[in-house]
C-alpha cells in the first residue's frame, strides 16, 4: 500500500508494534557493572552487613564472649526490669513522636500557606534541625531546670500559677522561740494564751527573707485600744546583732499583709490583715480567742513542675524532640501541599464544603503518601533514639527515660558490661526496625509502579 493511500474497506489495522527496551548494562556489560558496584558492596558488607552478622553471633554468648549460652540474653532482655523499661518507653516514642510531630508539620504547613509571612514563620520552625542532638539537650536540659529564675518552663508555669493563686507573703517564716506562739498544726501558729481586748499582742517572727521585707516600713507598736485586740507583727531581728528579743528595736521591719485570725473553740470568729507598719486591729468578738496564724503566711513558694522527675521525664524529652523535627515534616508537607491541584479544593469550596471539610477530605487524602513518608521516616529514627535521651535525663531520672538504644550503650560499654545482652539488644532493635524499612521500601516501589 503506498503512504498516504487509504485502507481498504474491512482491511484489518495494523497490528501496534511493542517498543523494545534497550538491554541494561547489567546484561550487556556485566563487568562494567560490577567494576562500578564493588566498592559499595564492599563497604556496605563491611559498615553494615559484617556488624549486623557479628553482633548476632556474639547475642549467643556470654560477657566474656567465650560461653555460648544460647538464648538466654534474648531472655534476659525481656526479664531485666531495665531493659523492659526501655521497651515500654519505645513504644512510646513511637506511638507519640511521630504522631504529634506530623500533626504540627501538617497545621503549620497549610496554615503558612495563607500568611505573607509564612517563609519566615517556616525558617523559624525549621532551624532547630540545625542544631544538634547534643546542643539541643543541652539547651532544654536549661529549659527544664526545676528552679524558675534559671528554667524557663518552670518561669513561665510559676508565672501562669501566681496569676491566679497569690503567693504566701512570708515564705518559711516562724515565731521567735518564747515569743508567745506555737505550733497550731498544718504550719499554722497560734498564741499560747487567749488575748484581751484593750491589750496589744506582739507577734515576733524570725526567718523572714530579707527580699520579703526589703522595701517594707519599720515596725510601729500598737496602742492599746479599749474594747479591741490590738498588735503587730514583726521581724525582730536587728541587723548588725543586738536588739531585746521580743520588743520592736529601732530599724525592725514590720510584715505587712500577714493574715491574723482570732480562734474560738476551733472557729474563726474574726479575721484581718497587718497594715503596712505591721499593726492590726480586731473588733471586741476577738475577747479571749486564741490568735492564729494560718499557713497560708508562710507556704513554701510554688517551685513549679518537676518536669526531670521520673513521671514527666519521658514526655518532657519527646517534647524536645518535637521541637527539633517538627520543621522537617512541615517542610515536606509543604512541599507535598504545592504540588496539590488547586482546582480540587477550589471545586470542593464551590460545592459547599467549609474550610475544614476541605482540609480533612480533600487536602488530608492528596498528602496521604507524604504524611506516610514523614511518619516512617520519624519513627525509624524515634527507634534509635540516644543522644537526647542520655543528655537530658539526670542520673536520678534515667532509668525511667531509658530507651533501647541508650540500654544498648550501658549494656555494652557501661559500668556493668554485658556485650552478649547488648548485642541481643541490637539485634532486638534490628527485628523492630525491620518491618517499618520493608513498609517503607514496597510503598516505595508501588509508587514506581503508577508512575510507570
Amino acid at each position: 500500500m503506498t503512504p498516504g493511500a487509504a485502507a481498504p474497506s474491512g482491511a484489518l489495522p495494523p497490528p501496534s508494534v511493542t517498543p523494545r527496551r534497550a538491554p541494561g548494562v547489567l546484561r550487556t556489560r556485566p563487568l562494567v557493572a560490577a567494576c562500578f558496584l564493588l566498592p559499595a558492596l564492599a563497604l556496605l558488607g563491611a559498615l553494615v552487613v559484617y556488624p549486623i552478622g557479628y553482633s548476632l553471633y556474639r547475642s549467643f554468648f556470654d560477657s566474656s564472649g567465650n560461653g555460648f549460652v544460647g538464648l538466654d540474653n534474648y531472655q534476659e532482655v525481656f526479664t531485666d526490669h531495665r531493659i523492659r523499661t526501655a521497651l515500654r518507653n519505645n513504644v512510646v516514642w513511637v506511638v507519640v513522636a511521630p504522631t504529634v510531630a506530623t500533626a504540627l508539620g501538617l497545621v503549620f504547613a497549610v496554615l503558612t500557606e495563607r500568611v505573607r509571612w509564612g517563609t519566615a514563620f517556616k525558617l523559624v520552625v525549621f532551624m532547630p534541625m540545625a542544631i544538634s542532638m547534643l546542643a539541643a539537650g543541652i539547651i532544654f536540659r536549661l529549659v527544664y531546670e526545676q528552679n524558675p529564675d534559671r528554667g524557663v518552663a518552670n518561669a513561665v508555669w510559676v508565672g501562669i500559677h501566681d496569676t491566679f493563686a497569690a503567693p504566701a507573703p512570708y515564705p518559711g517564716a516562724r515565731p521567735r522561740p518564747s515569743g508567745g506562739l506555737a505550733d497550731g498544726g498544718g504550719g499554722a501558729f497560734t498564741t499560747t494564751a487567749p488575748v484581751r481586748a484593750g491589750s496589744a499582742v506582739a507577734l515576733p517572727l524570725v526567718a523572714v527573707k530579707p527580699e520579703d521585707v526589703a522595701h517594707a516600713k519599720e515596725a510601729l507598736p500598737a496602742r492599746d485600744v479599749a474594747g479591741k485586740v490590738t498588735g503587730t507583727a514583726w521581724m525582730d531581728f536587728t541587723r548588725g546583732g543586738g536588739g531585746t528579743p521580743g520588743k520592736i528595736d529601732a530599724g525592725e521591719k514590720a510584715l505587712a499583709g500577714l493574715r491574723v485570725e482570732a480562734v474560738k473553740n476551733g472557729r474563726t470568729v474574726v479575721s484581718t490583715t497587718t497594715a503596712a507598719d505591721g499593726t492590726f486591729t480586731l473588733p471586741a468578738a476577738a475577747d479571749g480567742a486564741l490568735l492564729r496564724l494560718p499557713a497560708a503566711n508562710f507556704a513554701t513558694a510554688y517551685n513549679g513542675v518537676d518536669w526531670l522527675g521520673p513521671t514527666l521525664v519521658t514526655p518532657s524529652i519527646i517534647g524536645a524532640y518535637i521541637w527539633m523535627w517538627a520543621g522537617f515534616a512541615m517542610v515536606l508537607i509543604a512541599a507535598g501541599l504545592a504540588s496539590v491541584p488547586r482546582e480540587l479544593l477550589e471545586a470542593a469550596r464551590v460545592d459547599g464544603a467549609n474550610e475544614w471539610q476541605v482540609f480533612r477530605r480533600v487536602t488530608v487524602p492528596l498528602l496521604a503518601p507524604v504524611l506516610a513518608v514523614v511518619v516512617v521516616t520519624l519513627m525509624i529514627n524515634v527507634l534509635k533514639i540516644f543522644d537526647l535521651v542520655y543528655i537530658i535525663a539526670p542520673g536520678s531520672s534515667l532509668d525511667n527515660a531509658n530507651v533501647l538504644a541508650l540500654q544498648l550503650y550501658q549494656s555494652s560499654f557501661g559500668t556493668d558490661v554485658n556485650q552478649g545482652v547488648g548485642s541481643a539488644i541490637a539485634v532486638f532493635l534490628l527485628l523492630l526496625v525491620l518491618p517499618v524499612v520493608v513498609v517503607n521500601v514496597r510503598r516505595i516501589r508501588r509508587e514506581r509502579g503508577e508512575r510507570r
